[in-house]
C-alpha cells in the first residue's frame, strides 16, 4: 500500500452536510431555471393570443368571401341560363 495519506479536507462540514448543501444549490438553480421558463412563457403568451385572434378573424373573413363567391356563382349560372334562352329565341327569329 501507498504511504500517502488521504488529503486533508478543506471543508470542515461532514459529508452529509456537504451533500445536502449541493442538493440545496441544485434546487436553487432548478428553481431559477423554472422561474426563467415561466417568465419566457408569459412573454410569448400575448403574441400567441394576438396570432390566434388574427387567425380567427381571417377565418371569419374567408367564410364571408366563400358565401359571396357562392352567390356570385349562382348569379352567373342564372345569367348564363337567361343568355342561352335569349340566344335560342334570337335563333328562332332569325330562322324565319
Amino acid at each position: 500500500m501507498s504511504e500517502e495519506k488521504t488529503r486533508e479536507q478543506t471543508d470542515p462540514r461532514s459529508f452529509e452536510e456537504r451533500v445536502f448543501a449541493r442538493f440545496d444549490a441544485i434546487d436553487a438553480r432548478l428553481k431559477a431555471l423554472e422561474d426563467q421558463a415561466e417568465r419566457q412563457a408569459m412573454d410569448t403568451k400575448p403574441i400567441w393570443e394576438r396570432a390566434l385572434s388574427a387567425i380567427m378573424e381571417i377565418g371569419a373573413r374567408l367564410e364571408r368571401v366563400e358565401r359571396k363567391l357562392d352567390v356570385l356563382g349562382k348569379d352567373m349560372l342564372t345569367l348564363r341560363a337567361d343568355q342561352v334562352g335569349i340566344e335560342t329565341r334570337l335563333d328562332k327569329l332569325e330562322a324565319r
